[in-house]
């Protein structure tokens, strides 16, 4: 198969970017897309050129870090799958392919593909945890919870904080990433005591790194590799009411008003 490519091109975050075209060709169906990248740029360097910079890791759909726009979606047409998993035989012989960084205010481009998420890690820093004693292990059945809590814990502990949630919404709003880690903890018994106040201190730093507002436009379900649902941005939502009415009505009482 060849293909011809069009990669966004960028040798650091202060210098102007440019779109630059590759052709390549002995690709495989069975390859993936990071494969790919991998032989074009063993040919770049080959040729005295500097390759194309992008983030991977595990290359197994976990980590989250191989984030880019393909034909203007994130981690490209195949639904549920992160770059690495996406493979050659998902595109035609002969097709023009445009790789993109994410594309978000609170994203921004470090070089090439490589874009800075530690917008998220700060967001996770400001709420995203529980305090408990530490010691040793409790027995696993020490506190009994339903499955159903459970069960909705763990479809939410999917995120993978890839961005592509933000990259896709044309608000640039990555709310579906703070559901997702308010809605693992705010589902566990251990986090309910902490919930109030972890909502509205994520909230608060999702929006001063710069991320939009949402507008239920559901692009980040559409684009979220692990396809974690929107119900929990509802979710998030009624805990954020909840928490602002407890905080006036304690206010209130103290003579706040």
């Amino acid at each position: 198969m060849k293909f011809t490519l069009h990669i966004w091109r960028q040798p650091g975050p202060e210098a102007r970017g440019q779109m630059m075209t590759y052709r390549i060709d002995g690709i495989t169906g069975d390859m993936s897309f990071l494969e790919m990248i991998d032989v074009l740029n063993e040919r770049l360097i080959k040729d005295g050129i500097e390759p194309v910079a992008f983030d991977h890791d595990c290359r197994e759909g976990i980590c989250g870090s191989c984030s880019m726009m393909i034909n203007g979606l994130a981690h490209g047409p195949e639904r549920g799958a992160t770059t690495c998993q996406l493979h050659m035989r998902s595109f035609r012989d002969g097709d023009e392919i445009y790789i993109e960084p994410w594309r978000a205010k609170a994203f921004p481009v470090l070089r090439d593909l490589v874009v800075d998420r530690s917008a998220f890690d700060r967001i996770v820093q400001s709420g995203g945890y529980v305090n408990v004693n530490t010691g040793g292990a409790p027995d696993g059945n020490s506190l009994p919870i339903p499955k159903a809590d459970a069960d909705k814990a763990m479809d939410a502990a999917q995120c993978i904080g890839c961005g592509a949630c933000a990259a896709a919404c044309p608000n640039a709003s990555a709310m579906l990433f703070v559901a997702a880690k308010v809605g693992h903890l705010g589902s566990m018994p251990q986090g309910q005591a902490e919930q109030s106040a972890r909502v509205r201190t994520m909230i608060a730093t999702h929006d001063r790194e710069g991320f939009g507002h949402c507008t239920n436009i559901g692009e980040c379900e559409a684009a979220c590799p692990k396809e974690i649902s929107t119900e929990f941005i509802a979710g998030l939502n009624r805990d954020y009411i909840a928490s602002a009415v407890k905080s006036a009505v304690k206010g209130e009482a103290r003579g706040g008003f």
